[in-house]
């Protein structure tokens, strides 16, 4: 991988990273952290999560992937709810 590609790379993913954990904070997800959570997965699981996340810590990696849980858009089911409830000819004025 090119130099810049990787650097961009890692730009994107450490925005994506800040912008789920703002918007789980915004939201008061991140108010209190006294619940813990074990459970076993493979290491592989993990490893490629990091790499492709950028994530170091494994507290940072569950906060994040649970994170994107909780914050899903759900726009496919919206848009599915949405189905035959649109005019089929809208009058857009042009």
């Amino acid at each position: 991988m090119k130099q810049g590609l990787a650097t961009s790379s890692k730009a994107s993913n450490r925005f994506r990273f800040e912008a789920v954990m703002e918007a789980a904070e915004r939201s008061g997800l991140l108010k209190q952290k006294s619940r813990r959570i074990t459970g076993r997965v493979s290491p592989l699981l993990v490893q490629e999560a990091k790499r492709r996340t950028g994530i170091k810590a494994d507290t940072d990696l569950i906060a994040f992937a649970l994170g994107n849980v909780a914050l899903e858009d759900r726009f496919a089911e919206a848009l599915k709810d949405a189905r035959g409830k649109i005019d089929p000819d809208p009058k857009l004025g042009f």
